[in-house]
């Protein structure tokens, strides 16, 4: 799984802010100026941005630790001291900041160029300009500058996708996201084809649904069996479940209470989620009888047989798809 990463921890600080400054006004003809210390810059903060060309944590794993900078102090003159830089984090679409030690989600980040700042920098401490009064004339102290935060975060992406396909290893996921959007995935004629979850875009009218491929699952994936269950979180968001049954396998029959027990052992919201049950490899011998035989054991589902290699039903599924995500 090189170059994937859907979770992580970062230690990430915002800046102090800068000092004030204790200074007096020194000119010729002047000599008794008054005070004229600047203030301090006020410390960078930590802030989240999402971006679309992101679609990973990794390298956010490559790097950890996130500081903003410090305020500057101020000066002579009553000049202010600058702000200190921020620190940017960016991060794509569906990451959720959580706290490390609680695991309580502090934001979840949905919206391309969302900004969310997490933690403010120290405000600049106040020159000695600001204590000048009729009884102190020539005050000799100015404000400190307020320290910054810090935290851990536990940063966790969740894929963000309309659909999502959910079978066992070979059922046919790659091959149908490939006809069905402009993905490009991995495809071969054995188990655990796909290692990451692969996104694609179905275009239908004059809209759109992206559709999720995750790792297949296996009998336990819900107890920790497999890849599956790492990625079942990605379709998580979803609002339909396309369940892939391989129609030549000799267990076609019991793969759809199989899976479904999966997805309710790890989320019964999961599998309580608007569904379809695809029957795939309908071009193969015996396949066309074992697709009555499913829809007959499953008479309260919309069971759609299809092939990717003969193009059989995709165009049925593809309005089912669509009728689906839109609410229509």
């Amino acid at each position: 799984m090189t170059g994937f990463a859907d979770e992580t921890y970062i230690d990430v600080s915002s800046g102090k802010g800068g000092d004030g400054c204790v200074s007096f006004r020194r000119e010729k003809y002047v000599p008794k100026g008054g005070p004229d210390g600047g203030d301090g810059g006020r410390g960078g903060d930590v802030i989240f941005v999402v971006r679309e060309n992101l679609k990973t944590l990794v390298h956010l794993r490559n790097k950890r630790v996130y500081r903003a900078e410090n305020g500057r102090p101020g000066m002579g003159r009553r000049k202010h001291g600058r702000d200190g830089n921020d620190a940017v984090i960016e991060v794509p679409p569906g990451t959720l900041i959580k706290d490390a030690e609680t695991g309580r989600i502090l934001k979840d980040l949905t919206e391309l160029d969302e900004k969310w700042i997490a933690l403010k920098g120290g405000d600049g401490g106040n020159g000695n300009w600001h204590y000048k009064s009729s009884i102190k004339q020539t005050p000799r102290y100015a404000q400190e500058g307020r320290p910054g935060e810090e935290c851990r975060y536990h940063v966790e992406l969740n894929v963000i996708a309309d659909a999502g396909l959910v079978g066992f290893p070979n059922a046919g996921k790659s091959s149908l996201l490939k006809k069905l959007t402009n993905a490009d995935p991995k495809v071969g004629a054995y188990a655990f084809t796909t290692k990451i979850p692969n996104l694609g875009v179905l275009n239908y009218g004059y809209g759109h649904a992206v559709i999720a491929d995750i790792p297949g699952i296996i009998e336990g994936a819900s107890h920790g069996a497999g890849l599956g269950i790492k990625f079942l979180k990605h379709i998580s968001r979803t609002s339909v479940l396309i369940f892939m049954i391989d129609l030549s396998d000799d267990k076609f029959l019991d793969a759809f209470e199989l899976l479904l027990e999966e997805l309710d052992q790890f989320s019964p919201v999961l599998a309580a989620k608007k569904r379809i049950i695809v029957g795939t490899k309908l071009d193969l011998d015996e396949t066309a009888q074992n697709l009555s035989e499913l829809k007959k054991k499953l008479p309260g589902e919309d069971v759609i047989g299809i092939s990717t290699f003969s193009h059989i039903g995709m165009d049925v599924l593809k309005n089912k798809i669509a009728e689906l995500v839109s609410g229509n």
